[in-house]
């Protein structure tokens, strides 16, 4: 006979998930195998996910949704899963972003959390600690979903352009990554500008930051320290970030010579390679 853990739906948000998913599936008088066929994925993923052992993903909630007729519960609760996933000092970041209506971001030395591919993100996490590497990867990339809302956020992105160099993963990687910048050229509410070497002493020498902005609270201004952030609401620190975000978006290149920049340096460091038998391979 099969043990079927039990769920207490009040312990975190990942027990809810399962227990909501399999009061769901049995309703429907599906077994986790049934549904798994349904949904194109393994009923052992099914019954890992019930007890709590897996991590759901937005796409299995969104299959599930539609094969239980949940009425998107489950695309709904995934959000919530994710975020409850994050580091705890991480997780008002989370809720930052999801709330804002504009986020500036200053970054000197790799690519934003938001803006990451699945490839770049491993390496970035993977650096020093292996441990759920799947899982975190997950959750990081579940935060992009904000651009996916019906008002998605405006957001500034000023990288470095040692960023650019900055080899992170793999060639492939690399230049996926790269590609990944260059995809929002043509979307206003995604700006990516290059701070380049050239510019010298800049207003950011301090290190990283990012604004959030929100219709009727005061923005917040945060900084990240090895495996602490820190965000503040502080009028003289929102004064002075804002001023510094200001001077470096003017010393930054504009969104056309930064888009230049970025393809040139895809090309010319992260080009396909040929193989032994003359095909391109990344």
């Amino acid at each position: 006979m099969t043990h079927i853990n039990v769920l207490d739906p009040g312990a975190s948000a990942l027990d809810y998930y399962g227990f909501e998913l399999r009061r769901h599936r049995e309703a429907a008088g599906l077994t986790q195998k049934q549904l798994g066929d349904i949904i194109n994925y393994t009923g052992s993923l099914v019954g890992q996910i019930e007890t709590a052992r897996k991590l759901p993903t937005p796409e299995f909630s969104e299959r599930a949704d539609v094969a239980l007729g949940t009425g998107g519960l489950l695309s709904r609760l995934v959000v919530l899963v994710m975020r409850s996933q994050l580091p705890a000092w991480f997780q008002q970041v989370a809720e930052l972003e999801a709330r804002a209506t504009e986020i500036g971001t200053f970054h000197t030395h790799m690519v934003h959390g938001l803006l990451q591919t699945e490839p770049y993100a491993r390496a970035v996490l993977g650096t020093m600690d292996q441990c759920r590497l799947d899982d975190r990867v997950a959750v990081r990339l579940a935060r992009q979903r904000i651009f996916e809302k019906e008002e998605p956020p405006v957001f500034w992105a000023i990288v470095g352009e040692a960023a650019l160099y900055q080899k992170i993963g793999n060639q492939e990687a690399m230049r996926g990554q790269l590609a990944r910048l260059l995809s929002f050229v043509d979307n206003p509410r995604i700006n990516v500008q290059v701070l380049p070497y050239s510019a010298g002493a800049h207003a950011g020498l301090t290190g990283p930051f990012d604004l959030f902005r929100f219709p009727g609270d005061p923005p917040i201004v945060y900084t990240e320290g090895y495996g602490s952030g820190h965000p503040s609401a502080n009028p003289d620190t929102i004064k002075d970030c804002s001023l510094r975000y200001d001077h470096l978006q003017a010393a930054a290149l504009s969104l056309r010579e930064s888009a230049e920049l970025i393809r040139r340096v895809m090309e010319e460091r992260y080009a396909e390679q040929p193989d032994s038998d003359g095909d391109p391979v990344a």
